[in-house]
């Protein structure tokens, strides 16, 4: 079977969204509208992609290497828009025609469609489905042999028979054709309707007249045929496909505790024997190893997470934690912070651009940025790097198996070296040499009879 052109109608201007963002990238689980029935075409065997987008060419930058974007000048309907991509067709390919807006097709949906049409010997196959309720859809009306005969429209009373009204198949706006009998047929559709536009549908008229056989292949399930025309539909869309995501990484070993209470992208993946507790978001290209622990209520974007990691109610955004380490409870690793194998971040700790060492802790309420930290180091509560100076960043080194002290500030550029020591409440700006204590603080003095002096009175005699 020739490997089919697909081609995405995706110009339409959305309207109904009521929304500055073109409809086709508004975001579902991680990935733009229209990136859904591109994945799926690509996956389901298609030999080349078009996508058919408005004159302003908003999906330019959004479409993977290697699919086509084809420009409809003008808005003259579903047919003039599979014409804007004549020239990406090939005539020896058969054609599958898919909606930009109907991003919970499956592979499998199209790889159906493209061989039954294969095997039907058709000029064009229809996709149908059957609906509870086919209010205002055109219903399907087959021949004796089982043929489609026609399409009748619902749109308005009197355009239907009592008894095709009660037909439940209906058309879902997916097609498979012949490329040059495609072609042939929408160069000779007329523009005579109130709209004044080129309809797809329409040539499939010709095509029937003309002798050809037009077939049809319905598809069980609908849902993954739903439309997205505004955001109430775009919801029902997203937790649709939300909970394919979910069920996909269910079955693959992962323990989501509350699905209803989490969100998965797309992208992310994750490994066996993993647990997701509830309020947990995972966001962008994130990756989980197995055995981790995430969440409750934490949010990781873009991020690794190794084996064995445990993640509790923190925010992780660009961020690397290598296995065996922990974080959390409400820490915030930002963009470049890598923790080895084993090291940790604990409560109200803030990490960034920073290189935490193998089986280093930051316990409690730091922050450390531009750093880097070797291995076996533990820094005191409070432990800050000071790395701004108001119009640079600088560099800390903390050395392995390094202790500061409490309440320590480390003025950037400075190197703590291996095995050294500060002592609480100490401002270092000055190296630390390997195996010393770091000392930055002046010496006490205890004022007497400081308190009634300031009440205005005179100091009690002892």
């Amino acid at each position: 079977m020739t490997a089919p052109t697909v081609v995405i109608l995706a110009a339409g201007q959305g309207t109904r969204m009521r929304s500055r963002t073109p409809k086709m990238l508004h975001d579902i689980c991680g990935r733009p509208m229209i990136e859904w029935p591109v994945a799926a075409a690509l996956e389901g065997g298609a030999g080349r992609v078009v996508v058919v987008g408005g004159a302003d060419r908003a999906l330019a930058e959004r479409l993977p290497d290697g699919v086509v974007l084809a420009v409809q000048p003008e808005p003259n309907g579903t047919g003039g828009a599979v014409l804007a991509a004549a020239e990406h067709l090939d005539g020896d390919a058969p054609v599958l025609v898919l909606n930009g807006d109907v991003p919970l097709v499956t592979a499998g949906v199209v790889a159906g469609l493209a061989r039954a049409h294969a095997e039907n010997g058709a000029v064009a196959t229809m996709m149908t489905m059957e609906l509870a309720d086919p209010t205002g859809y055109g219903r399907v009306v087959r021949d004796a042999s089982g043929a489609i005969a026609r399409v009748v429209e619902t749109k308005r009373p009197g355009d239907a028979t009592a008894d095709e009204l009660a037909i439940r198949e209906v058309n879902a706006g997916i097609y498979a054709f012949d490329a040059r009998a495609l072609l042939n047929a929408l160069r000779r559709v007329g523009t005579d309707n109130a709209q004044g536009e080129i309809y797809l549908p329409a040539a499939l008229e010709l095509m029937r007249s003309g002798g050809g056989h037009v077939a049809a292949h319905s598809v069980a399930d609908p849902s993954v045929l739903l439309g997205v025309n505004d955001r109430v539909e775009l919801a029902t869309v997203r937790a649709l496909a939300q909970q394919r995501i979910h069920e996909a990484h269910m079955r693959a070993g992962v323990t989501l505790v509350n699905p209803a209470s989490t969100v998965i992208d797309v992208g992310v993946r994750i490994g066996a024997d993993t647990l997701i507790e509830p309020s947990t978001f995972l966001r962008g290209q994130t990756a989980v190893g197995e055995g981790a622990t995430v969440g409750p209520l934490t949010t990781v974007i873009d991020s690794t997470l190794g084996d064995g990691v445990s993640v509790v109610h923190s925010y992780l955004q660009g961020a690397e934690v290598r296995a065996g380490a922990t974080v959390g409870p409400f820490a915030y690793l930002r963009p470049g912070a890598l923790l080895r194998d084993g090291a940790k971040a604990g409560t109200f700790v803030e990490i960034k651009n920073s290189d935490i060492g193998e089986g280093t802790k930051v316990p409690h309420l730091s922050y450390v940025g531009d750093t880097d930290v070797g291995p076996g180091t533990n820094l005191g509560a409070a432990t800050i790097t000071a790395n701004y100076d108001g119009r640079r960043k600088h560099r800390t080194t903390i050395g392995a198996g390094v202790r500061t002290s409490v309440d320590t500030t480390l003025v950037a550029p400075v190197t703590v070296g291996d095995g050294a020591y500060t002592g609480a409440g100490s401002v270092i700006t000055e190296h630390v040499p390997p195996g010393a204590l770091g000392i930055a603080r002046a010496r006490q003095s205890n004022v007497e009879g400081y308190a009634e002096r300031r009440a205005g009175r005179e100091p009690q005699s002892s």
